[in-house]
């Protein structure tokens, strides 16, 4: 297994040098691996492709090697074509065989691209009841974490990846600003507005990357996995969808403009939202009128979405943007009576109005609406508060 042995070594400079990295630090989700370092449970960190879960793994990496002794971290990326061949089992056995490391001996493993690996949840459950490991496993797929999850019940806790936050993207950027310049905060996001929270295309400003990034998740993640044919017919609902992100999104009416089958939008559709290029939301309401009713769509970042359907309709891209703010709160939209209300969740209604008045209509159902806390959204500032 001289192979494996090799790669594991392209994998873990640490073995062999002191490790240091200038990846820019996310600190929300590092801490969330941090406070939970010390328990048993699988870390599934997930989210859309090359939004950043591998420099944030190589930098809690990094920070754990100022505690940890290096043999015992072993970090691997599983989508690497010289190990697909073997199990985890074989991967692991190999390491532990490198170091002379015993089974009673703790090892920190980081599985990178767990996504296609379908037999990772049950390789994942055995080494979590059988061996004194701490393992962090990412996906580019709700599907496969979805199974992992389920099947590690009580075993596992998962995390999301988002796109960069406002300040993220200033801190990106290395732009810091003082109160008293607004102004300049302003004109920061409208270019946050234009350019999204994709971490490298924020850093090079290439807008091949995203070009790319997109070819990669459709091709590789979609059409080559679930072997999709009509690769002419995904490609261009992938368009029409952000086109429309921020709409209710009717299959039947979808299915008529691109051409296809609505059985076949909705499976395309449910591919997007498997590989975190959409979200949808649910309308607000009983069991009946959330199936019956049509779902809301919002693309993974705006970026995407303005590199395909270019930069306006700022309504549609702030909305996106606030609902990827409070996306983990797990809003539902507001339909009554052919008004729409944006967002509702924790007894919080929310409508998003960039730099217009809501109207009539609106107005009434947002001010009669039973919510403890009614927020308007009508600029940065309102965005910003939001909590």
């Amino acid at each position: 297994m001289a192979d494996i042995s090799e790669e594991l070594f392209k994998f873990n400079p640490w073995w062999e040098s002191s490790y240091s990295t200038n990846l820019i630090n996310r600190k929300q989700y590092l801490d969330f691996l941090e406070r939970n370092l010390q328990n048993k449970d699988i870390i599934l960190i997930t989210g859309l492709r090359r939004i950043g879960k591998t420099s944030i793994i190589k930098i809690f990496i990094a920070k754990l090697l100022e505690s940890i002794e290096a043999k015992n971290i072993l970090y691997v990326s599983l989508d690497s074509l010289a190990l697909e061949k073997y199990s985890i089992f074989e991967i692991l056995r190999e390491y532990r065989k490198i170091h002379h490391l015993s089974l009673a001996e703790k090892v920190y493993l980081f599985f990178d691209e767990i996504t296609y690996r379908k037999t990772a949840h049950q390789e994942l459950k055995n080494l979590y009841d059988q061996e004194n490991v701490k393992i962090f496993a990412s996906a580019s797929s709700t599907l496969i974490i979805r199974d992992t999850h389920a099947f590690l019940t009580g075993r596992s806790r998962a995390i999301e990846i988002l796109p960069l936050s406002f300040g993220e993207f200033l801190h990106f950027k290395g732009i810091k600003t003082k109160a008293a310049e607004k102004y300049l905060l302003e004109s920061y996001f409208e270019k946050y507005m234009r350019m999204g929270g994709i971490p490298e295309y924020v850093l090079t400003n290439d807008i091949s990357y995203i070009d790319n990034l997109i070819d990669n998740i459709i091709y590789k993640d979609i059409v080559s996995y679930y072997s999709v044919r009509d690769l002419s017919g995904i490609k261009d609902l992938f368009r029409l969808l952000m086109e429309r992100a921020g709409k209710q999104m009717s299959i039947n009416k979808l299915a008529k403009v691109i051409g296809l089958s609505p059985d076949t939008v909705r499976r395309y559709v449910d591919y997007f939202v498997q590989t975190y290029l959409v979200y949808t939301i649910e309308r607000c309401g009983k069991l009946n009128e959330r199936i019956r009713s049509p779902k809301k769509l919002y693309a993974a970042d705006v970026g995407m979405r303005n590199h395909i359907t270019g930069f306006r309709d700022k309504g549609a891209i702030f909305e996106n943007l606030t609902y990827l703010k409070i996306k983990h709160k797990n809003p539902c939209y507001v339909y009554q009576n052919g008004v729409e209300l944006d967002f509702f969740f924790q007894e919080t209604v929310v409508e998003v109005k960039f730099e217009k008045e809501i109207e009539a209509k609106q107005k009434s159902l947002f001010d009669q609406f039973p919510a403890k806390r009614k927020i308007l959204v009508q600029g940065m500032d309102d965005y910003l508060s939001i909590k």
